[in-house]
């Protein structure tokens, strides 16, 4: 984004970063204060080794939270965040899941709009507004 960038659409997109900070951090610190409960669902979806998959999972969303926080490496960390998100919707939410409890469709299909909000904001980058400039994939 250049210095000219409207000051609505500066903090509207910081506003979207913190949220998708947020989300990041809300389920990391359900991760921390139940780590034990954690590694049970994962287990119970039939996934090996649940307590360490539990803490693989709580580092990369601590990642993605700083990340979005600071801006660097926003546009791969969307990325990363989106292929997570979808592995998450098919794992703990995907159609083995309907039969038993139809809110686990809708659980699914809400995997797919935050998907599409992580895709966007990785094409559009962090914007100006506290934003550490640092990327790998660049940008044009």
């Amino acid at each position: 984004m250049d210095a000219s960038e409207p000051s609505w659409r500066s903090i509207a997109i910081l506003i979207g970063r913190i949220i998708f900070a947020a989300v990041f951090i809300m389920a990391v610190s359900f991760k921390f204060l139940g780590m034990g409960d954690t590694a049970g669902y994962i287990a119970a979806a039939g996934f090996p080794a649940p307590l360490l998959l539990a803490w693989l999972a709580a580092i990369l969303e601590c990642a993605l939270a700083i990340c979005f926080l600071t801006g660097a490496f926003f546009s791969e960390a969307a990325l990363v965040a989106a292929a997570y998100v979808l592995f998450l919707a098919f794992a703990f939410h995907g159609p083995s899941h309907w039969a038993g409890n139809q809110a686990e469709f809708g659980f699914f299909v809400d995997h797919f709009s935050f998907i599409a909000g992580l895709l966007f904001a990785a094409v559009n980058g962090p914007g100006r507004l506290l934003a550490v400039s640092r990327t790998v994939i660049g940008r044009s």
